[in-house]
């Protein structure tokens, strides 16, 4: 009877000390379980820094363009329809919406293009197409200028900024800034694309009206005299920049005077860009604010 009483507390020593060693490793592992998980870094969502901050995430390019796109829409009303009235023009003169979407495409210059139709329906002259393309787009030199260092962060794509830098889209490039945590070269590049491809929906738009319709083309071709003279007049009414504005109107009288009807615009857009080249500072004093 001793004996079994004795192994009786035995057991029951032993099983108490069983518990206790369970309940105090449970209790050290408990412990270190939740060091582990106080001292273990919680992984943060894949991030962008930009100019010192946090942005997250990261824009795609469709959130690019539909960022870039409100901004273009004054743009995409004026090249449609001045496309329209260049397709139809040039069907007028015998060449097809195919003549169209690859003038468009690869020229892309809005008032040359327009000057070009004339060029191709009186016969092809090399050296009068050459003179007058670079006396039409020589003002495009003035202000390319002033964007080449901000094309130089765009790696290949600068060659296509620069080939695609019109009135229009400098006007936006000096105007608009990208959001908050976008890309700027995207945006850009966004911004210069959406406006090329409303030139060139619209020219080729024109072309297949102008085939499809029996379209009265008089006075067509006045709709870039138009529109020159309305940049004109708002110049004009910037009463502290009416200085170039006249020179240009005296040159160009002048020019026709002497020249001729046939000669002067070669003459004039020449004269023009010796004469602003050389009073380019004189000119930048008299419209900086005082």
């Amino acid at each position: 009877m001793e004996n079994e009483k004795q192994k009786s507390q035995n057991g029951k020593i032993k099983n108490e000390k069983q518990k206790g060693q369970r309940a105090d490793g449970e209790s050290r592992g408990g412990h270190t379980i939740a060091a582990q998980t106080a001292e273990a870094p919680v992984a943060a969502p894949q991030t962008v820094k930009k100019n010192g901050g946090q942005i997250s995430p990261k824009p795609s390019v469709l959130d690019t363009i539909r960022a870039a796109f409100p901004h273009t829409v004054p743009v995409m009303t004026g090249y449609l329809f001045m496309g329209m009235a260049f397709g139809i023009l040039l069907q007028s003169k015998g060449y097809g919406p195919l003549w169209a979407f690859c003038m468009a495409l690869f020229i892309f210059a809005g008032s040359m293009q327009f000057v070009a139709v004339g060029l191709m329906a009186a016969g092809f002259h090399p050296v009068i197409a050459l003179l007058m393309t670079l006396m039409v787009n020589a003002r495009h030199v003035f202000y390319g200028i002033s964007m080449l260092e901000t094309f130089r962060r765009f790696g290949k794509a600068k060659y296509y900024m620069i080939f695609g830098l019109t009135d229009e889209t400098f006007a936006l490039f000096c105007s608009v800034k990208p959001p908050p945590g976008m890309n700027e070269e995207r945006f850009f590049l966004s911004i210069a694309a959406l406006d090329q491809s409303y030139w060139v929906a619209g020219c080729t738009l024109g072309g297949l009206l102008g085939t499809a319709l029996p379209i009265n083309v008089l006075g067509i071709d006045f709709v870039m005299t138009a529109l020159f003279v309305v940049i004109f007049l708002e110049q004009w009414k910037q009463k502290q920049n009416r200085t170039p504005a006249l020179i240009g109107l005296g040159v160009s009288i002048l020019c026709r005077v002497v020249f001729g009807p046939q000669w002067f615009i070669l003459a004039a857009m020449a004269v023009l860009v010796l004469v602003f080249s050389l009073a380019k500072k004189p000119l930048e004093r008299q419209v900086a604010p005082k």
